[in-house]
């Protein structure tokens, strides 16, 4: 049997894997968790050979939960189940350690068979995220830690410094010197080039081309 635990904050999401994969006769799902925190207690409890993470997880990045659960189980298969369809968070998500990446849009079949894929040791991606796979190139957003990714994604969309402390569990000083070394890093003199920059990775729509 391949054991294989959920890792989403949406009970409704979760249940619906849960049928699809319970219809394999060698598929079992053996545990769900809706955070960081219930997927690290988790795996104190059961040794599954896959996990299904979603990246938008209770309380933190589902990236953190990919290293988080990798560091606890080395030998374990993640395969990422995203909304987020971008360049940045397949790129960030391969950095932190998943074995695949499928959107999800992704038809059913492509999870049975992404599943026994990363089990073959096999790199698998949906076919709309295949034409987005990183280089070896760590330029731009892509060369930022997981960490600084989720940050920036936060600031992005709108969040204040105080909501993205609260959210990623860290002092508003710590978020700021975060942002600075994020800019540092991107070449970014202000938030606004932060923003030009990340609509560029595909992190935002402004609904509109940006000129290079």
């Amino acid at each position: 049997m391949i054991e294989i635990v959920l890792v989403d904050d949406h009970a409704v999401v979760r249940s619906g894997y849960r049928r699809l994969l319970s219809a394999e006769a060698d598929f079992e799902v053996v545990g769900e968790a809706a955070s960081v925190a219930e997927a690290n207690a988790l795996l104190q409890r059961c040794t599954p050979q896959v996990a299904l993470v979603d990246l938008n997880l209770k309380g933190s990045s589902g990236l953190e939960a990919i290293a988080g659960m990798l560091a606890r189980q080395p030998a374990l298969r993640v395969l990422v189940l995203s909304m987020h369809d971008d360049a940045g968070h397949l790129a960030q998500a391969l950095k932190a350690g998943a074995h695949g990446y499928l959107s999800k849009c992704s038809e059913p079949e492509e999870v049975i068979i992404a599943i026994r894929g990363v089990m073959a040791g096999r790199r698998m991606l949906s076919r709309d995220m295949q034409a987005l796979a990183p280089l070896d190139s760590e330029d731009g957003v892509h060369g930022l830690k997981p960490r600084e990714f989720e940050l920036l994604r936060l600031l992005v969309h709108g969040e204040s410094v105080q909501d993205i402390a609260s959210q990623m569990h860290l002092s508003p000083k710590t978020v700021l010197n975060y942002l600075t070394l994020i800019r540092q890093k991107l070449n970014a003199e202000n938030d606004f080039k932060l923003m030009h920059l990340a609509a560029r990775s595909g992190l935002v729509d402004f609904g509109m081309p940006l000129m290079a």
